[in-house]
C-alpha cells in the first residue's frame, strides 16, 4: 500500500507542470513519467513461494502439493515456483497435482533441476512456464509398471488424452504432448516413429516446452521478472515425516502382524487385556497415517470395524463358527488391502494390477505372521516366571491317595431350571447352585425345567424335563 501511495504522489508530481505546456510536451512529460513509475514498480519486492518435488510422485507428494499450494495462497504470493527433479511416479497423483496447477489463481512455474520424467511430465507442461537446467530432460510419459514394463493401452489411452489436453490448455503443442506417451505417434521435424519423445533443455527450447535455461531458482527468477524477490520454501513437518514412515510397506505389515495376533490371542484368553489394545492401537497406527495420505477411505475403515463386530457376534452370541465369522474374516482382510490401494471408491480403472497384488501378498503374509506368532508368543508368555507363579504346579497323584472325583458328576439325574438361554452352552440352576451347562440337543429357554443327562470334558450336559 505505501509503495502504491508513493507513486501515485511521484506520478502526480510529474505530470501536475503539463497543463501549462503544448500537448506534445504532454505527451512527452506524460511518457516519462509512466516510464519511471514502470521503473519504480519493477523493483518492488515479490513474494515467490517453492516448493520441491524432488520424490517419486504418490500420496506423500500430492498431500504436501495442497498444503503448500494453501499456504501460498494464505501469504498472497506472487508466484509459486516447482523445483523439480522426479522419474515420474503414480498416474492418478500426477492427474490431481496437474489438475490443482491449471486450476491455480497465481501464476505457477517450475524449474527441472534435472528430471522431469513420465508424471513430472505432466505436472511440468501444466505450468504457466517451464525452465530447465542445462542437461536437463522432459518427457518419457509411457505408463509401466513397477517392474518398467508397458501397461495395457487402457492405461496409456488414458494418458495419452491428459498430456494432450494439458499442452492444449498451456499453449503447447499437443501432438508433442501426446508422442511423449505414445512411441507410435509421429511428429514431423520432431520425432520418429517408434521413439518416445524425452527433449534435452535445448530441445525443449526449440519446440515450445521450455522458456529458458538456468542453473539456478535465483538465476530463473532475476531473468524473468523478479529481480527483487522474497521467497518462502514449504517445510516438511514432524508429523509428515513420522506419516511417510509410517505408510512404508514393511511398517504396514508389522501392524497388520500386530492386529491379527492380537485379535487371535485375544479371542484364545478369558477377558478383555492387552492383546485387545495393542490390537486396537496397531489399527490406528495402520489407518490413520493411510487415511491421511489419501489411500485410505472411510468406508474402507467402515468395512474393518465391521468385521471385527462380526467377528465378536460369531465368538460371544452365535455359537460355533459360521456366516457371520467367514463375513467378519473377509471384511478385515479386504479393508486392510483396499487401503494400500489407491482406489478411488469402487472405481479401480486407473490402480496398477501389481499394487493390488502386492498389497493381498503384504495383509497374507503378515496376517500369517501374526497368526503363528502369536501362538509363539503365548506359548513363551505362559513359560515365564511371572505366570509360573500364577498357575498350580503341583501334583496330586493317586499313589498318593488323592481321587479326582467332580462334583458335578453326582448332579446326573437331578433336575433344575435354565438360568440363562442354552444356545447351546448357558447356565442352570440346580438346588439353588448355578452351573454352566450344553444342552444335548436343540437351545432351551430361560426359566425351563431341565434334567442333567451326563458329566463329560468337565462339562455338565442338560435335556428339557
Amino acid at each position: 500500500m505505501m509503495n502504491r501511495i508513493l507513486l501515485f504522489l511521484f506520478s502526480f508530481l510529474l505530470i501536475q507542470p503539463v497543463f501549462s505546456q503544448d500537448s506534445s510536451e504532454v505527451a512527452l512529460d506524460t511518457t516519462e513519467a509512466i516510464s519511471a513509475i514502470e521503473e519504480v514498480d519493477s523493483s518492488a519486492t515479490k513474494r515467490v513461494y517453492k516448493f520441491d518435488i524432488k520424490e517419486d510422485i504418490g500420496p506423500p507428494v500430492w498431500r504436501k502439493m495442497q498444503k503448500a499450494f494453501e499456504e501460498a495462497e494464505e501469504w498472497n504470493a506472487d508466484l509459486i515456483l516447482l523445483h523439480m527433479n522426479t522419474y515420474g511416479g503414480m498416474v492418478l497423483h500426477a492427474d490431481s497435482m496437474r489438475t490443482k496447477i491449471l486450476n491455480c489463481k497465481i501464476p505457477v512455474w517450475v524449474f527441472i533441476d534435472n528430471n522431469a520424467a513420465s508424471a513430472g511430465a505432466l505436472i511440468s507442461i501444466a505450468c504457466d512456464s517451464i525452465y530447465m537446467r542445462k542437461g536437463g530432460n522432459i518427457g518419457a510419459a509411457t505408463v509401466v509398471n513397477q517392474e518398467g514394463e508397458q501397461m495395457p493401452d487402457k492405461y496409456q489411452s488414458y494418458m495419452r488424452s491428459t498430456m494432450r489436453s494439458t499442452a492444449e490448455a498451456q499453449g503447447r503443442n499437443p501432438d508433442i504432448a501426446e508422442a511423449m506417451v505414445d512411441a507410435s505417434l509421429y511428429v514431423e521435424g520432431v520425432s520418429d516413429s517408434g521413439k518416445v519423445i524425452t527433449f534435452t533443455a535445448s530441445e525443449a527450447i526449440t519446440h515450445g516446452f521450455c522458456e529458458g535455461m538456468h542453473e539456478t531458482v535465483d538465476e530463473v527468477l532475476k531473468s524473468n521478472g523478479y529481480p527483487v524477490y522474497e521467497q518462502k520454501t514449504y517445510t516438511v513437518t514432524g508429523l509428515e515425516t513420522f506419516i511417510g514412515w509410517m505408510v512404508n510397506p514393511a511398517i504396514s505389515g508389522i501392524l497388520i502382524m500386530i492386529i491379527i495376533g492380537g485379535i487371535y490371542f485375544e479371542l484364545q484368553s478369558p477377558g478383555i487385556g492387552f492383546p485387545l489394545a495393542a490390537s486396537i492401537t496397531a489399527a490406528l497406527l495402520y489407518f490413520t497415517p493411510l487415511y491421511l495420505e489419501g489411500l485410505a477411505e472411510n468406508w474402507e475403515v467402515i468395512l474393518f470395524m465391521a468385521g471385527i463386530v462380526l467377528l465378536g457376534v460369531e465368538v460371544f452370541v452365535i455359537p460355533g463358527f459360521g456366516v457371520a465369522g467367514v463375513a467378519g474374516i473377509a471384511l478385515v482382510m479386504s479393508s486392510l488391502i483396499l487401503a494400500l490401494v489407491g482406489n478411488v471408491g469402487l472405481d479401480f480403472e486407473m490402480t496398477l494390477e501389481t499394487d493390488i497384488i502386492n498389497a493381498f501378498l503384504t495383509v497374507l503374509l503378515a496376517t500369517v505372521g501374526g497368526f503363528f506368532g502369536s501362538i509363539y508368543l503365548a506359548k513363551r508368555f505362559l513359560a515365564t516366571s511371572m505366570m509360573s507363579s500364577m498357575v498350580l504346579s503341583s501334583v496330586q497323584n493317586k499313589t498318593d491317595g488323592f481321587v479326582g472325583v467332580p462334583e458335578e458328576s453326582r448332579l446326573i439325574g437331578k433336575s433344575g431350571l435354565a438360568s440363562t438361554i442354552l444356545r447351546p452352552s448357558g447356565k442352570v440352576e440346580i438346588d439353588g447352585d448355578t452351573f454352566d451347562a450344553t444342552a444335548l440337543s436343540g437351545y432351551i429357554d430361560e426359566g425351563e425345567a431341565i434334567v442333567v443327562v451326563k458329566y463329560e470334558t468337565a462339562q455338565l450336559f442338560v435335556r428339557k424335563a
